[in-house]
């Protein structure tokens, strides 16, 4: 019971994206974990030495990165595993820090940024400069109790996208060219040996976010107005 009191309010958010997750409501929230995903991709290849040619997005929550160089493994790995990390962050940050406001504004000129430099076609185009616009927006006129919601919104859809994304892509529906058939054709193994193991990091990495994360209060308190 102190436990439910404690979290209600994360708990109630988890809930609602679980409910709403089939409707279109959360489509933007899937779009954006997929950006996530496709910039550690990008990520990956710069810190190995790489280069990235291209980022794009699409309407059915797809995605590619086309990079150059780089360490491969690294690349084809940071996918799911980045955007999981990523989504932990934000939600870390949001929960244990103060810094909503810049978090949300650094996220969204990231967006503006990977736009100008990587994005060629139309709607990753759109997507990325009304989303980046919007997180900006948010940053410079909504309050620190707003922007940590913003960013508990997108950390916990990132948390729960990944290993749904991943069970769907490299377990449920292994034959498709996912990053871990990738990985099985150029490095052995099998789709659904990398997609498992990506499962349980995801499961190891959420746990762990839950227990160092929360503290003993999630709950978010508005200031009264007058």
């Amino acid at each position: 019971m102190t436990y439910l009191k404690s979290h209600w309010q994360l708990l109630a958010l988890i809930a609602a994206v679980f409910a709403l997750w089939q409707t279109p409501v959360v489509v933007p929230l899937k779009i954006l974990v997929v950006f996530f995903h496709e910039l550690s991709h990008a990520m990956a290849a710069w810190l190995t030495g790489g280069s990235v040619e291209q980022i794009s997005l699409s309407p059915q929550q797809g995605g590619f990165a086309i990079t150059r160089g780089g360490n491969r493994f690294a690349i084809l790995t940071a996918g799911y595993l980045g955007s999981l990390l990523i989504g932990a962050g934000l939600l870390m940050l949001a929960l244990r820090s103060a810094l909503d406001r810049g978090v949300t504004a650094l996220l969204g000129a990231v967006m503006l940024l990977v736009t100008a430099l990587y994005i060629r076609d139309l709607f990753a185009a759109l997507f990325c400069i009304a989303t980046g616009l919007i997180l900006l927006g948010a940053a410079r006129f909504l309050g620190h109790a707003a922007n940590d919601m913003i960013l508990r919104v997108i950390g916990l859809s990132s948390l729960i996208y990944v290993p749904y994304d991943i069970f769907d892509d490299t377990i449920a529906r292994s034959s498709l060219p996912s990053d871990a058939h990738m990985l099985a054709h150029e490095f052995g193994g099998a789709t659904v040996m990398w997609g498992g193991l990506w499962l349980v990091l995801s499961a190891v990495v959420i746990l762990w976010s839950f227990r160092k994360i929360l503290g003993q209060s999630s709950n978010l308190t508005f200031p009264n107005r007058p």
